[in-house]
């Protein structure tokens, strides 16, 4: 199947349910809607195999956009909205991207490509236009990787990457079903927003309500008018509803009576005070609609009391794995009754993964193999030799763990783990989930880098700006005795700008820590 089998199968089973929500659009509608975009593209000048690009928030027109350059038998190259002109410039230079469709607001005087605007009307219909006779093998999308860890490739991903990603989801039925609403506030342009908030609907047959703000108040308010059942964000979003509903329960001097009900509902249905439990949670969850019943978190690690708030509220925390190289999540949560706590799941679909090269705690690096992983980087032969094996095994740079229940445990990125002088590791991921934890800490980075000589765990924090020197040293000596000595970071520096970071949160640790060396934080004795 190639993705327009996937959009006509979609539009046969499902003709008058409502995909786009918002726009009042229909399964049906949308096929049209597709047909209108290719006409227009077609007469724009766009052929067979050329790179589209789309640059955009999350608007109807992303979505069809994509299809209609499909259906004429182009390729998508999927545009970040953070980046600049002259990245912009590069990026379609080097996959020979003449024609790119875009918001307004994103035009400039562009030398290399053509501008499309976005939100045209279309003036034909296109109800004759045949699709393109693509093939599963053909490339579907271009994506940049985000360069979170180095300099960003161009990862190709055909027909049969994405399709098979839309299919090995079936395994999340217990949790997505056909009908409800996915609320899509993720960037389209991300794998993780393009995966789980377009690809599970139109398998699913589940409507999609697109925001393109990340803007609380406006997030909450989609929530009040059109009571999302799924909602997927990054862990950072997650936490700033959780401190938005304690805040407001606080301001009503009711959160000594949530906070008890929530850590003692089991006993407090045992002894016949159910109907209060479920009075006082659904006051609590009235925040996110009355309708939500899973939260979908990726892109990076969750906090564990942010995924215990929301699991006591009666929600399915689903964690999820994956990358751009992978076409989105290939791992996810399963719906056990004994699960061990913060796994971010077991494979989905047809995936296989590896653990290799354990160390004594039984954290070694993954490798996957399957339908959904990409064919390798576009013009990179030196980067496709490093991470594929001759078995076809991709290397995905992250050390993992497995528990008893066979979902994987994030432990760091290879590129990321700090080798001490002693030969011991100290895994970045462990540590800044220790120091998020302080109070007027926004952010933290934990990284290598050398001491007088030394090479040590050293830590840049985005901290409030009451925040002091003095106090933060204090508050970090105090998590650090929560860990091996070996681990302790006694170096680092603070500031009160906010640390760079992807567009999943993820913080660019090889950015700060050039910042640190051009000295643009404060640190400690400085």
């Amino acid at each position: 199947m190639t993705m327009i089998d996937l959009l006509q199968e979609s539009a046969k089973k499902n003709p008058d349910l409502v995909f786009l929500v918002r726009e009042n659009v229909t399964f049906a509608d949308l096929l049209n809607l597709v047909k209108a975009r290719a006409a227009s593209l077609i007469d724009a000048g766009v052929q067979p195999g050329d790179t589209v690009g789309v640059l955009a928030h999350n608007l109807p027109q992303f979505l069809y956009t994509l299809f209609a350059v499909w259906y004429v038998g182009g390729r998508v190259l999927l545009l970040d909205t953070n980046l600049t002109s002259q990245e912009y410039d590069k990026m379609t230079k080097l996959v020979d991207c003449k024609f790119v469709v875009a918001e307004k607001s994103f035009f400039y005087d562009a030398k290399g490509f053509e501008f499309f605007d976005i939100e045209t009307q279309d003036k034909k219909s296109g109800k004759s236009l045949k699709p393109y006779g693509l093939k599963e093998s053909d490339v579907a999308m271009l994506s940049f990787t985000s360069g979170s860890t180095g300099t960003p490739k161009v990862v190709q991903l055909t027909h049969l990457n994405l399709v098979s990603c839309s299919e090995s989801l079936e395994s999340l039925n217990v949790f997505l079903h056909r009908g409800e609403v996915m609320y899509a506030v993720l960037p389209l342009y991300h794998v993780f927003g393009f995966s789980v908030g377009f690809l599970a609907p139109l398998h699913f047959g589940m409507g999609i309500l697109l925001q393109s703000t990340i803007n609380p108040n406006s997030i909450l308010q989609d929530f009040a008018t059109y009571k999302p059942h799924v909602i997927p964000a990054v862990p950072k979003l997650f936490e700033v509803f959780r401190n938005k509903i304690i805040d407001k329960i606080k301001a009503k001097k009711k959160w000594w009576l949530v906070s008890f009900v929530m850590d003692n509902q089991k006993w407090l249905r045992v002894i016949g005070l159910g109907k209060l439990v479920d009075k006082v949670l659904g006051q609590v969850s009235v925040v996110f609609g009355g309708r939500a019943h899973c939260l979908v978190a990726g892109g990076a690690a969750t906090k564990p009391e942010i995924e215990n708030f929301y699991n006591k509220l009666g929600m399915s925390f689903v964690q999820g794995y994956g990358m751009t190289e992978t076409m989105g999540p290939i791992c996810c949560s399963k719906p056990l009754k004994k699960r061990v706590p913060f796994a971010f799941g077991a494979p989905l679909g047809s995936t296989c993964c590896e653990i290799r090269n354990k160390d004594e705690n039984g954290i070694g690096m993954l490798w996957v193999k399957g339908n959904q992983v990409f064919g390798g980087y576009m013009n990179n032969d030196e980067a496709n030799k490093e991470c594929f094996d001759k078995d076809g095994f991709f290397c995905t740079g992250d050390l993992v763990s497995m528990d008893k229940n066979g979902e994987f445990h994030f432990a760091g990125r290879k590129k990321q783990v700090i080798v001490l002088d002693s030969g011991k590791n100290v895994y970045p991921d462990e540590l800044e989930g220790l120091f998020i934890e302080i109070p007027g800490v926004r952010n933290v980075a934990v990284f290598e880098h050398d001491v007088n000589g030394k090479t040590v765990a050293y830590g840049v924090f985005s901290v409030d700006k009451d925040m002091t020197m003095e106090k933060l040293a204090a508050e970090i000596a105090q998590k650090n005795k929560k860990v091996a000595s070996y681990k302790w970071v006694t170096h680092f520096a603070m500031t009160t700008d906010d640390l760079p970071v992807t567009s999943t949160q993820k913080v660019k640790h090889h950015v700060v820590r050039q910042n640190l060396i051009d000295g643009r934080y404060i640190e400690k004795g400085a």
